[in-house]
C-alpha cells in the first residue's frame, strides 16, 4: 500500500520548535499553535519526502493528566481533519509516560499490516531505533525530522538507522507555532483583585481575541475549562 503516515512527538515538536522560535525552551502556555498550518506543512513535507503515497493520518503523541483533561491546543488538534491524537500520562512533575509505547505500537501495527510504505518520524528518542529496524525489514521506509540544530537534539544512533533526515529551520516552524505575546499589563491587575469571582474577567482582559475565542469554542464543544486556564 503506497502510503505514508506521519508521526509526531509532541514534547519534543513543541521544545525544539519553541527554541527555533524564541532561543530558549518554553512553557505550553507561552506559546501558539495553528493546529490546520501544521497540519498542511506536515502533510506536504510527508509527500516531498514519500513521492506518490497517499497519507493515511498524522499521529500526535502527547500527555494528559488522568482523566483526560485536555489543552485547548489538544482538542483544537484532536478535530483537524487527518489528525489522531494519541494520549500518554503527564505525570505532575511534566514527565510524559507512555508515549514512546504509544507511537512503536503504532508503527509496527502498521507495518506489519501492510498499512502503510513510508513513516515519518518527528522524534528525537534513541529509544525508537529498534522500532525503525523492524518496520524497515517490514519494507517501510523510514524519514526522520528535526527541527534545528537537529544535529544537536537528536539521538545520532537514531539519526543514522532512519532511511532519510531532514530539518525544519526557524523560518518554517514561525509558520505555525509563535510566542505568545504579553505587554505586562495583566500581571499588576491580577495583584490588585481584591475578590475571587474578578479573576476571570481580569484574565480575560489578558488575552488576544483568538485566544479568548478558542478557549469560549473549548468550554462550547466540552463543557469544561481547558486545563491550563483551570489551572
Amino acid at each position: 500500500m503506497e502510503r505514508v503516515a506521519i508521526f509526531v512527538d509532541a514534547g519534543y515538536f513543541f521544545a525544539q520548535g519553541s527554541v527555533a522560535i524564541a532561543g530558549e525552551k518554553l512553557s505550553r502556555t507561552s506559546l501558539s499553535l495553528d493546529p490546520r498550518r501544521v497540519r498542511d506543512v506536515l502533510v506536504n513535507f510527508a509527500k516531498s519526502k514519500a513521492v506518490g503515497c497517499s497519507l493515511l493520518r498524522i499521529y500526535w503523541y502527547d500527555g494528559a493528566l488522568p482523566g483526560v483533561y485536555l489543552t485547548s491546543d489538544q482538542a483544537r488538534l484532536g478535530e483537524v481533519d487527518d489528525v489522531k491524537l494519541r494520549l500518554g500520562v503527564l505525570s505532575k512533575t511534566g514527565q510524559h509516560r507512555g508515549v514512546d509505547s504509544l507511537l512503536v505500537n503504532d508503527l509496527l501495527e502498521l507495518a506489519r499490516q501492510r498499512a502503510i510504505s513510508d513513516a515519518v518520524l518527528v522524534t528525537a528518542d534513541d529509544g525508537l531505533r529498534l522500532a525503525v529496524q523492524i518496520a524497515q525489514s517490514l519494507g517501510v521506509r523510514v524519514h526522520l525530522l528535526g527541527i534545528e540544530p537537529s544535529r544537536a537534539n537528536q539521538a545520532i544512533a537514531l539519526r543514522l538507522e532512519v532511511d532519510t533526515v531532514s530539518e525544519w529551520t526557524r523560518d518554517v516552524v514561525a509558520g505555525f507555532l509563535a510566542q505568545r505575546q504579553s505587554d505586562g499589563a495583566s500581571e499588576p491587575a491580577i495583584s490588585a483583585i481584591t475578590e475571587l469571582e474578578d479573576v476571570p474577567e481580569v484574565m480575560a482582559d489578558g488575552l488576544l481575541a483568538s485566544e479568548l475565542q478558542s478557549i469560549l469554542d473549548y468550554v462550547e464543544k466540552t463543557r469544561s475549562i481547558p486545563f491550563e486556564v483551570d489551572r
